[in-house]
């Protein structure tokens, strides 16, 4: 695996850079020789961050992890990155995909604690009339929600506004 560590507010100490390669190359065994891991330390006031991508075929495995001592919040985020590489390869299995960065040994492994299925619990069906991007952020703020579901006016096509964590507005448009 082919580490990229950056630091944001942060300098990356050797020995962190070493506490991350060590716990993060643990992840080896699931992956092909020379699969990037995309990981970035951060420090704001008390919080200590950290942001692991890892680039697989058809998606993205990604975990951030905040605690106040970064070495706990490395700890962490290699305890929800494998968890999951666990769902990942069930998914794999379940679609007969190729795993694309997956050694097949990975793939071929049994899973003793394997991840209950993905259950669909309940189903809502509703109506909607265009309406600008603008005016549906003020429905979800109406509602109390953090993304709303809308015709786009402009564009004739199913959209999605959302609440970003700075508490500004995104737009998700398809691409076709």
């Amino acid at each position: 695996m082919k580490f990229i560590i950056i630091g944001k507010n942060i300098e990356v100490t050797p020995s962190l850079k070493e506490r991350v390669e060590s716990k993060l190359g643990k992840l080896e065994r699931y992956f092909t020789q020379g699969t990037e891991v995309h990981v970035t330390l951060s420090v704001q006031k008390e919080a200590q961050k950290i942001e692991v991508t890892i680039p697989v075929k058809n998606g993205i495995i990604r975990s951030e992890q905040e605690s106040s001592d970064m070495y706990v919040s490395i700890d962490l985020v290699e305890e929800v990155i494998e968890r999951q590489l666990r769902k990942y390869k069930n998914k794999l299995i379940a679609r007969h995909q190729e795993g694309g960065y997956f050694q097949d040994s990975f793939l071929e492994e049994e899973d003793g604690d394997a991840p209950e299925e993905i259950q669909i619990v309940r189903t809502k069906k509703f109506g909607f009339k265009p309406m600008y991007p603008e005016d549906a952020c003020v429905q979800m703020e109406l509602l109390g929600h953090s993304f709303y579901v809308f015709c786009n006016a402009e564009t004739d096509e199913v959209n999605v506004v959302y609440r970003r964590k700075n508490g500004t507005f995104g737009l998700i448009e398809p691409e076709f």
